[in-house]
């Protein structure tokens, strides 16, 4: 192994790191975690330390100690929409557990109002909203992953979570306690900064009929499941639609579907996914997704921009 990979895969955290997180999470937090199954691509190396965060102020004390100690860390949904290297990550990756899980869902004044905390699924969310007759929620309809993942990439289709945005409560370092901020939604991004955890976020959406909502959101899942290979370990669509366009007509168009390198396979239902098919490695799908990207702009002038967030350290895994 060389010098460069091996300080790049080399733990952070002190023996007094360690004894501070064990204080505070008790056998919710492991170390040197392997990542790979908490990723929807089931691929990753191991983290410095896991650590499941029930309570907001649990979520401040990991921050204090990251403040303090000038550690990284980084939040972890439900790893739908990432490619973990197979260096894995430095510091502290954190999840939320215990009440971030929690959905409210009911009706006020003709309008359907939806609480849910960062770690609550989408699919919870969309059915709970779909039952009381919420206009508009199909578009969110089978978007995998958390409430918390959704809002920072501005998940959605023919309309995104943003549009049913009423208040979003996030922590941060320099303010830990849940608080309102001003978010601006855009493509498959927003203005939320990279060190604001999500907490909790309010939904509103006007009110039909319930049946008549169910049975659309019904018809786009089946229409989903039949065009994306929604049943196979995958992270979604990989790149953004160019302006004009769609990124999977342009990878079809040049030949990618089909293409495999290693475990990993360019969809043959839908050419926007890469699969894992059986031992893909974070280099594997990394492979993909650049010679995807660099065949495009050669054959059609289109710069394909990812959709999906790289995080950790990516080194061989068989020199890991």
């Amino acid at each position: 192994m060389s010098l460069t990979n091996e300080l790049a895969l080399a733990s952070l955290l002190t023996v007094t790191d360690r004894a501070a997180l064990l204080e505070t999470f008790g056998d919710r937090v492991h170390f040197d975690e392997p990542l790979a199954s908490y990723t929807s691509w089931k691929v990753g190396g191991p983290a410095d330390a896991f650590a499941v965060a029930e309570s907001e102020d649990e979520v401040a004390q990991v921050m204090a100690l990251c403040f303090k100690r000038k550690l990284p860390w980084f939040v972890i949904g439900s790893g739908s929409n990432m490619l973990v290297g197979d260096g894995g990550i430095r510091g502290i990756v954190l999840r939320l557990g215990g009440a971030f899980t929690s959905v409210d869902a009911r009706v006020e004044d003709g309008r359907v109002l939806v609480d849910a905390g960062a770690s609550a699924k989408m699919e919870m969310v969309t059915a709970r909203a779909a039952s009381l007759g919420a206009i508009g929620i199909g578009s969110l309809a089978g978007i995998p992953g958390t409430v918390g993942g959704s809002l920072r990439m501005n998940a959605g289709t023919d309309r995104e979570i943003g549009d049913f945005v009423s208040e979003i409560l996030v922590q941060s370092p320099a303010k830990p306690k849940p608080h309102a901020i001003a978010v601006q939604y855009f493509y498959r991004h927003t203005t939320l900064a990279r060190d604001a955890v999500v907490a909790r976020v309010h939904l509103a959406f006007e009110q039909g009929d319930p049946k008549a909502v169910r049975e659309e959101m019904q018809a786009r899942l089946v229409r989903r499941k039949s065009t994306q290979p929604v049943a196979m370990p995958n992270a979604g669509s990989c790149f953004r639609n160019p302006d004009g366009d769609k990124a999977a007509r342009l990878i079809e168009a040049a030949g990618a579907k089909g293409w495999r390198v290693g475990g990993a396979e360019v969809s043959t239902l839908h050419a926007n996914f890469i699969n894992n098919v059986g031992g893909a490695s974070a280099k594997d799908v990394a492979t993909l997704l650049a010679r995807i990207r660099r065949t495009v702009f050669e054959k059609f002038g289109v710069e394909l921009q990812l959709e999906v967030h790289l995080v950790g350290v990516f080194v061989d895994a068989e020199k890991s």
